[in-house]
């Protein structure tokens, strides 16, 4: 059985407006990370811990990661490769490790994190020329979506408001959802995810997921046809401008 690991971060800094546009924003600061493991029953949680002056009860979840914190998780990334695990994401490159990068003070490795891990959205990118959310991934292969009730705009609110457990369990479910449609896709050979329209798309996975140097060997896609196509290249700029 491969070994594989999922893990998606929810960030502290509110950002303003729906189009969750955060560059202009940083830093956001991590309030959580989950993982999950092929291996493990549930997810895992990583948070920071703070002690409320005059309070002599158990400490509560911090309003963001210490780099202390993010540093360590990086390095349980890193260890976790070494014992011949494989990394999963949707939209990592551009999003989870480069938060990751900053907060930590762990450039380089992330880097290198980052190229040799599974992307599953940037895979989606190369071949298609356009992204794919995990949620209609989610609707597309019949997996389990996203929390209900909770949107990912409002989290950053609910844990500075301290519902720390409805976060928590917002940003487990992601990443479970993570590893049950790489799963799924693998086993099957294709991807499918539900279009705006409704409908069911597929895109074939004779090799299964493609790490993100493996996926920027693909041949360049038609994006012709769009109105304003993202090339890939913008995914990993962060790479270049740090």
């Amino acid at each position: 059985m491969k070994k594989q690991i999922a893990f998606d971060i929810e960030t502290a800094k509110d950002v303003p407006g729906d189009g969750f546009d955060w560059k202009p924003h940083r830093p956001l600061g991590i309030s959580c990370i989950a993982t999950f493991q092929n291996d493990q029953a549930e997810p895992e949680v990583w948070h920071s811990l703070e002690h409320q002056a005059g309070e002599k009860n158990q400490p509560r979840p911090a309003p963001q990661m210490s780099q202390v914190d993010v540093a360590a998780f990086v390095q349980h990334l890193i260890e976790l490769t070494q014992q011949g695990y494989s990394i999963l994401t949707w939209n990592g490159l551009s999003f989870d490790f480069d938060l990751l990068a900053e907060e930590s003070g762990m450039l380089e490795e992330c880097k290198q994190l980052a190229r040799e891990h599974i992307d599953m959205m940037f895979h989606i990118v190369c071949e298609k020329g356009f992204p794919v959310g995990l949620d209609a991934a989610a609707k597309g292969l019949d997996v389990s979506g996203k929390l209900t009730g909770v949107a990912g705009i409002e989290v950053p609110k609910l844990w500075a408001s301290g519902e720390y457990d409805k976060v928590l369990e917002y940003v487990k479910q992601d990443a479970r959802i993570t590893l049950e449609v790489a799963q799924i896709a693998e086993r099957d050979k294709k991807f499918q995810w539900r279009t705006r329209k409704g409908t069911i798309s597929s895109m074939p996975l004779p090799k299964g997921w493609l790490t993100v140097e493996d996926a920027l060997k693909l041949k360049e896609p038609d994006t012709s046809w769009m109105t304003n196509p993202r090339g890939r290249e913008s995914y990993l700029a962060w790479m270049e401008e740090s």
